[in-house]
């Protein structure tokens, strides 16, 4: 991808996923699902440059690929053919692929012994095939691993790291500056060394089957913990749940390729609207794979020390909390006097309720 498109990713794929906190199936960073739409885009771009009257794409018949390339470019051009070599050749693994380009002589960029289906781009490696089609084994990160080192060859010496946000968008490393590209290549080089944000998944395709998939986003990682820990500090109890829920339905959406859709827009602009006090800096603890929070600061914070303190405050009257509870738990206890047999009718009830101090 070019400086250019790597910029246009970033800023209007990849941080509106971060914004949202959406994670396929929690795990899944969706590093190959934001990237696919943008290809779409720009491949349309350039089949209307070279007046082309169809698009191709090497996507197989049993992935995610061919859904989200295909609505992409349905999205922008309806009128063009789209092309699937593997959904109509008779070639039908990755190893018959291999061979049939090399008895052509063609320049086969991997060995069989390491053929992998990878897709790499500045947010993530993603890995399948070979041992990882088997559940039942555990993955050889010794030699598949490309961007993180595998957990116990990571130093024996922590590292932390502090993030920058301005409205849910990373700003900062470090206290330097950065554009998006260079904040998440920097990012990258900082998780990887501690081998951070290796996730091993056995995840549900668009398609119906099960596959499993190993996924390499250290940088993404530490950049929704972050975010995440930030969101703890800004938001209030209400909206924050809301927004679980929000993100959960964006990275359904954005796995299954309907990136652009009115929906997907709809739900990023409530998220927009639930960014704009989460600026802050966030501090991270990085050690042989593991993220831990190391403080976080707001000038949004709902924080009140005042409120939150074990010492009393002026803003909290602890007297107030036995009527909150009894309202609260109203359901709770009129639910007791009919299971405890104290309800013998209405009169009965209300007799019962005002001798335990329920006013009607």
């Amino acid at each position: 991808m070019l400086c250019s498109g790597r910029k246009e990713y970033v800023e209007q794929y990849v941080w509106p996923a971060l914004k949202a906190n959406a994670l396929y199936e929690d795990k899944y960073l969706l590093g190959t699902s934001t990237a696919r739409p943008l290809i779409a885009k720009v491949l349309v771009d350039y089949a209307r440059k070279e007046n082309a009257s169809a698009i191709a794409h090497g996507a197989t018949g049993k992935g995610n690929d061919q859904v989200r390339f295909d609505l992409g470019i349905m999205a922008f051009a309806p009128d063009l053919e789209i092309i699937a070599p593997w959904r109509t050749w008779d070639i039908k693994s990755r190893e018959e692929e291999i061979e049939y380009l090399e008895k052509r002589n063609i320049p086969v960029p991997m060995k069989k012994s390491d053929s992998y289906s990878r897709d790499d781009n500045l947010w993530h490696i993603s890995h399948e095939g070979l041992e990882l089609e088997d559940p039942a084994n555990e993955p050889n990160f010794d030699t598949m691993l490309k961007m993180t080192v595998p957990p116990e060859k990571a130093p024996d010496k922590a590292e932390y790291v502090e993030v920058e946000f301005k409205a849910g968008i990373p700003v900062a490393v470090n206290g330097e500056a950065m554009d998006g590209v260079s904040l998440i290549k920097k990012l990258n080089s900082i998780g990887g060394a501690h081998g951070v944000g290796i996730v091993d998944l056995v995840e549900n395709r668009v398609v119906g089957m099960k596959s499993r998939g190993v996924y390499e986003t250290p940088g993404g990682s530490i950049l929704y913990y972050a975010h995440q820990e930030l969101e703890h500090l800004c938001l209030d109890r209400e909206t924050y749940s809301f927004k679980q829920m929000a993100g959960q339905k964006m990275a359904e959406i954005i796995y299954g390729g309907r990136w652009f859709t009115p929906l997907r827009e709809a739900i990023e602009a409530f998220v927009d609207s639930t960014q704009k006090t989460v600026s802050g800096k966030v501090r991270l603890k990085l050690y042989k794979g593991s993220i831990s929070s190391a403080g976080a600061s707001s000038p949004y914070s709902l924080y009140n020390a005042s409120i939150a303190s074990f010492e009393t405050g002026e803003l909290y009257n602890h007297f107030d909390a036995k009527g909150f509870i009894r309202l609260y738990g109203l359901p709770v206890l009129v639910r007791s006097f009919m299971e405890q047999g104290f309800v013998k009718g209405e009169a009965k009830l209300e007799g019962d309720a005002k001798s335990a101090g329920v006013a009607g």
